[in-house]
């Protein structure tokens, strides 16, 4: 029963005490890849660095929204020289976060726009960060989308991560090529929104992740997250689907490992 994280964020400051223990965790759960996210050119830089030293991750590179005022030519081309490095399998995290506004709208619409752009012509597919801007992302990405009709990356152009829309949105998501992955609070008492979410969405469109160190599923709540729990994320999202959690781990890899490329057997 092998997963794979989607999400990660290893190379924060939590995990320097303990970060190749929480690998080796990951690998006894039962992990068989972690996607590590860059936010900035420094996290981008090691997530370059913690796949090329770990044979269980794979990295992605980007400018999260809340350091879009760093993206500037230089940054750019920083971004794009990582891209091309071995197991760099995407471009993220990028979008939009109207919920802490921590840099201006506008100046965050055009760093997702320009990122959204390098991708397509790396043919890199896109981790998509959307908080309090569901309207808007949709609507970037669905002329992102339109461009990428004749692309390689046609039908598998990204992931809404951390999903926080609604079904509606989820669809649209989908119809354009998008996967859709769940995390932590899918196992939360009151959660009310995510069920309907899971439920209706096409297995081989769904993904799971742990965005660690945020976001820990129940029980773990209140505590440092990481990748060995992507577990209980699966457990849940099986028991939602109402299928064994065998076959939601088979059809999550399968779908990872076709959006990133992984070599990773399922």
């Amino acid at each position: 029963m092998m997963l794979v994280d989607t999400h990660a964020h290893l190379d924060m400051s939590r995990f320097d005490g303990d970060r190749e223990a929480a690998v080796e965790r990951a690998r006894q759960a039962h992990v068989g890849a972690i996607v590590n996210v860059g936010i900035d050119l420094k996290s981008s830089r090691r997530a370059v660095r913690l796949a090329a030293e770990n044979d269980l991750v794979y990295a992605a590179v980007g400018i999260h929204p809340h350091y879009a005022r760093t993206l500037d030519g230089a940054a750019l081309e920083s971004l794009r020289e990582m891209a091309l490095q071995p197991k760099v399998v995407a471009v993220g995290e990028i979008g939009l976060d109207f919920f802490r506004d921590l840099a201006p709208r506008d100046v965050q619409t055009r760093a997702f726009r320009a990122q959204l752009a390098w991708a397509g012509k790396l043919a890199k597919p896109v981790v998509i960060h959307d908080r309090d801007a569901h309207r808007q992302v949709l609507d970037m990405l669905q002329e992102w989308a339109a461009e990428m009709q004749s692309s390689p990356l046609a039908g598998r152009l990204g992931v809404l991560h951390t999903f926080a829309g609604d079904l509606s949105m989820a669809k649209c998501a989908i119809e354009m090529g998008f996967y859709i992955s769940i995390s932590g609070p899918v196992t939360y008492q009151n959660e009310e929104r995510l069920p309907e979410v899971v439920r209706a969405v096409p297995l081989d469109r769904l993904l799971v992740e742990t965005d660690c160190p945020y976001l820990p599923p129940h029980p773990h709540r209140g505590q440092r997250n990481e990748p060995a729990y992507v577990r209980l994320v699966a457990e849940k999202v099986a028991e939602l689907k109402g299928i064994p959690p065998s076959l939601l781990a088979e059809a999550t890899t399968a779908n990872a490992r076709r959006l990133f490329g992984l070599n990773v057997v399922g």
